[in-house]
């Protein structure tokens, strides 16, 4: 069965003078003169048989009827606007760039990416990793880094809590196991340069009595946790960052606490770009995953 279907070019001067309420808004919206959307709009009442403005000189109004039609008209056009976008980037690749934490990359982001990549097919995210401060680098449209910081130029959000416990080997704990903080004494404490303070944050707040002296120090965290997996000594864990190893138990927490909070996670975009729908994406899917691993956590 055919559509009925008046003018287009009337629906788009109705449209405009509408959501206005003015001719001469609307000619200047579509590039066209007083006279052609004063006849487009007569034309449309002409076709439908009912008037949709109240006409008072050179000031226009909307009668009900042509209150109800806009609404209708808006919702219709919206529809084919999103429609066409998504036409005009069929085969479109958009290009993301963020640079995240090796750990935070390697640990969460990297085993949640494949949903994001289903959810946006035409993305092509160009992931890099490092630990240089915001302020000084370069070739990046949003960047994850600890915080809360100061970011010049930047919009920023958090999007993820962490906490800290140790974390080691079912196999490390069979040899020497761990009932109360001060065991912790006799094992190699795994430490890493760019978390320089935490082990004596956690031993202070655990009250630990005995001198730990067996240390080792990797320059990236996640070397230290992997030392932790392969036995070779307690790391302190980060949670949920490690969900994966606790779930597989490849990683145990032989203490129930103290549990530290440590600095979140936050997504930082640089101010220029980030109002772009993809970079408002993005950071949006993030701070749902997010919310997803702080309920879990807390569940």
């Amino acid at each position: 069965m055919a559509r009925i279907l008046p003018p287009f070019a009337a629906l788009r001067a109705f449209e405009a003078a509408a959501r206005h309420e003015s001719f001469t808004a609307a000619a200047n919206e579509l590039h066209v003169t007083h006279g052609a959307i004063s006849r487009q709009v007569a034309a449309l009442e002409a076709w439908v048989g009912v008037q949709v403005f109240h006409r008072a000189g050179k000031r226009v109004r909307l009668t009900d009827d042509g209150r109800r039609y806009l609404a209708t008209i808006q919702t219709a056009f919206d529809s084919i606007s999103v429609a066409t976008a998504q036409l005009r980037d069929t085969g479109v690749v958009h290009v993301l760039r963020v640079n995240a934490l090796p750990t935070f990359a390697m640990k969460w982001l990297l085993p949640r990416l494949a949903q994001f990549q289903r959810k946006m097919p035409n993305v092509e995210l160009r992931l890099s990793t490092s630990n240089t401060p915001v302020e000084i680098l370069e070739g990046y449209d949003v960047a994850v880094r600890r915080g809360p910081a100061h970011w010049p130029n930047c919009v920023s959000g958090h999007f993820l809590g962490e906490s800290e416990l140790p974390v080691c080997s079912p196999a490390l704990l069979q040899r020497a196991p761990i009932k109360v903080a001060d065991d912790l004494a006799r094992h190699v404490l795994l430490h890493s340069d760019t978390r320089p303070d935490a082990w004596r944050n956690w031993l202070g707040a655990a009250g630990v009595r005995a001198k730990c002296r067996k240390k080792q120090s990797f320059d990236h965290f996640y070397l230290a946790l992997q030392a932790a997996v392969d036995g070779l000594g307690v790391a302190l864990g980060p949670i949920p960052m490690l969900a994966d190893e606790l779930a597989s138990g490849r990683l145990v927490m032989p203490l129930d606490g103290p549990r530290l909070d440590a600095r979140g996670y936050w997504w930082v975009a640089r101010r220029e770009v980030a109002h772009a729908p993809l970079v408002e994406q993005f950071c949006r899917w993030l701070q749902e995953q997010g919310d997803q691993a702080d309920e879990v956590e807390r569940a």
